[in-house]
């Protein structure tokens, strides 16, 4: 129970300090006094919490702190909870047992990160938490008659509300987002939850489906890729069987390259060979005869030399004589005879000597000149001559010095060279087409050559170079065909071994999230069943409590001293009905009076907290019982409240603190313990009455 209560600059008190007994107590006082201070007071000093906006707000307006203390006494123990608050912001807290006037402290503060709150403690010792004592102990205002006035449906919600099945609302909203969470840990975890075990429920058919069809295709390829094979390795054997033809082939046109490379430059030196030769013969022709001819060209000359020797002093002679007949001309044309006298010695003369005569020395000059000129060509003659054997003689020397050249000796060489000249023509092709046969016969190399040459030919024979080609394409399309159909195996076989790997991580996916499902049901279940506020958790949960509420506030009635015996209460689809019954008979609840009806409500309040269990204060506080009350059934409810005192005397004492604005109600009642609680300037005033 509550033993005292301390307010220091706390909301509107200053300085005010209540003490309690067992039974009821009662604080009066018009509106604003500060009587539902009271409990701010306690629910802040046991547990911190309270009715206004802010800590900062329980401080007394002009104060600087404020602080809020109660004692309470718990089976024979005494305790003492105090909070103080600042203009800060800043508490401080702590709780102490009090043994003979001693305080031991048994917490202080709430620094909960260290292990220390002194809530907890004071939760323990009270066996209640905050939210649960202020359903259990505290009657708010309008709380009492809403009992009474609800409508069946809005007394079903005030009920759930009162014992805590609303909070199942809370639970399955908890649990959806446990559901909802879970769901998504398994989603992080293997990528889906137990929603899309039929999506890859078709994943892993539709995989299935693929393996089954790509098997068959898988068969049909590797059949043909065998019959392909086949057809390829006899291919191959053909061109391994062909392929040294190619080769020999090769070779063929190599020789017959070689060999007419060969005879082109044999040719050309046979040509070369015979050309020289030609122009030994040539050149060599006439040298044996003309050669034969130098010592009588010798002879010849010299006998020519002679004559022109000869012929050149007779000329030279016959000039001199020219020259002698010229003076002598000259002399004669001197000499002419005047009147046949002679011009030297004057003598008579018939002529002169004809030595002197100048048409005898002219006819003798002419004559002489003719002579000249007869020797001279005489001269000139054997000067041709001399000039003709001087030809012929450097021929014949040439023809000597040409056969030196040629390092020819005899006639019979140039013969021989001859001959050879007419069988090296011989071995030349008479045309240029190319013919094998008739090159192979220029000399033995290249008889050798052609004699490879028919051997290859021999070894090549039947080839056709087109039809190896062809051979060789067909191959290699094969070859790629084949490397078609090996990509396409890969491909199905990849495209099964995926499939497989599907198979199975969707099997184990789907293995897990059918655990994941079951699990979830039972999840599902718990919520619908458990947490639903109308499955059968909740329902047998309100039917228990309905049970024992009827039981308890039954029990309250009979000390009440009501002509009703019993309550009970039922459930039915949406709503809870209140039977009321005497001795008798059944009692409608209108047909009450007006204190019944609050021995009623408050029966069923007190059973409503015996069944949370009122903690071990065993405190209700009602704050305002009497608002919207008439004046009759506020005159009932004083007749009802004057019996709470024979319920504080049962055998487990409880504690009331009755608060209400209405005074005058309670001065004629039997109440003992009456506060009057009084606004003043310097804040509330608290009288005992």
């Amino acid at each position: 129970m509550i033993t005292s209560i301390e307010l220091g600059d706390f909301l509107a008190h200053s300085d005010t300090k209540l003490k309690f007994e067992n039974g009821v107590t009662v604080f009066v006082g018009e509106n604003g006094a500060g009587k539902s201070s009271i409990i701010d007071a306690i629910t802040f000093a046991l547990f911190g919490h309270h009715t206004r906006k802010s800590n900062k707000g329980l401080i007394k307006r002009g104060a600087n702190q404020g602080f809020a203390k109660v004692g309470f006494s718990i089976n024979g123990k005494q305790f003492e909870a105090v909070r103080k608050i600042d203009s800060k912001g800043g508490l401080a807290a702590k709780f102490s047992e009090i043994i003979e006037n001693d305080r031991i402290e048994i917490a202080a503060g709430e620094r909960k990160q260290f292990g220390e709150s002194m809530t907890n403690e004071v939760e323990k010792i009270i066996g209640l938490d905050f939210e649960k004592l202020k359903i259990a102990s505290i009657v708010q205002q309008g709380e009492l008659n809403a009992i009474i006035n609800a409508k069946p449906k809005e007394f079903k919600e005030l009920l759930n509300a009162i014992i805590g099945i609303d909070k199942l609302n809370i639970a399955a909203e908890t649990m959806k987002v446990i559901n909802k969470e879970f769901r998504e840990k398994i989603r992080e975890k293997i990528g889906y939850d137990d929603t899309h075990i039929a999506i890859l429920s078709q994943d892993l058919e539709r995989n299935q489906k693929e393996i089954e069809k790509a098997k068959p295709e898988k068969t049909q390829l590797e059949l043909r890729k065998k019959e392909l094979q086949n057809e390829i390795d006899d291919l191959r054997n053909k061109i391994e069987t062909e392929s040294p033809k190619i080769d020999k082939i090769n070779q063929l046109e190599l020789r017959k390259k070689e060999l007419q490379a060969y005879a082109k430059e044999a040719i050309r030196e046979i040509q070369h060979e015979i050309s020289e030769n030609e122009r030994k013969i040539h050149d060599c022709k006439d040298c044996f005869e003309n050669a034969s001819l130098k010592k009588d060209l010798e002879l010849k000359i010299q006998k020519v030399d002679q004559v022109i020797e000869e012929t050149m002093k007779k000329i030279q002679e016959m000039t001199i004589q020219t020259a002698s007949l010229k003076e002598k001309q000259s002399l004669a044309s001197k000499l002419q005879l005047k009147d046949n006298k002679c011009p030297v010695c004057d003598s008579n003369v018939e002529k002169l000597n004809p030595l002197f005569q100048e048409e005898h020395l002219k006819q003798e000059l002419i004559a002489l000149q003719q002579e000249i000129n007869v020797k001279e060509k005489e001269r000139d003659m054997y000067n041709q001559k001399k000039k003709e054997f001087s030809e012929k003689i450097q021929n014949a020397r040439d023809a000597e010095a040409t056969l030196r050249a040629y390092s020819i000796t005899s006639e019979e060489e140039l013969i021989k060279i001859q001959e050879d000249v007419k069988i090296k023509k011989q071995k030349i092709p008479l045309n240029n087409n190319g013919n094998l046969l008739e090159i192979s016969r220029i000399d033995p190399h290249t008889e050798m050559i052609f004699e490879n040459i028919l051997k290859l030919e021999i070894e090549t024979k039947g080839f056709d170079d087109d039809e190896f080609i062809n051979l060789k394409k067909s191959v290699i399309e094969k070859q790629n065909y084949l490397f078609q159909i090996h990509q396409q195996i890969g491909a199905i076989l990849e495209k099964i071994t995926k499939s497989e790997e599907q198979i199975e991580i969707i099997q184990s996916v789907i293995s897990e999230l059918k655990r994941v499902k079951e699990y979830i049901i039972k999840l599902d279940n718990i919520q619908l069943n458990i947490f639903s506020r109308d499955g059968p958790v909740a329902t047998s949960l309100r039917s228990w409590a309905l049970n024992t509420i009827s039981v308890k506030a039954s029990e309250y009635l009979t000390l009440l001293n009501t002509k009703i015996q019993r309550i009970a209460l039922s459930e039915k689809v949406r709503d809870i009905s209140i039977t009321c019954y005497s001795k008798s008979e059944v009692l409608d609840l209108e047909s009450l009076s007006g204190g019944e009806k609050v021995s009623v409500a408050l029966a069923l309040r007190l059973g409503m907290a015996s069944l949370l269990g009122a903690s071990n204060l065993n405190l209700m506080i009602l704050d305002e019982p009497t608002t919207h009350l008439d004046a009759e059934r506020k005159k009932s409810l004083v007749g009802v409240l004057s019996q709470l005192s024979e319920i504080s005397n049962s055998q487990v004492p409880m504690q009331f603190l009755i608060i209400t604005h209405d005074t005058e109600i309670f001065e004629d009642s039997t109440v003992e313990q009456i506060y009057k609680f009084e606004s003043s300037e310097k804040g509330s005033m608290v009288t005992a009455l």
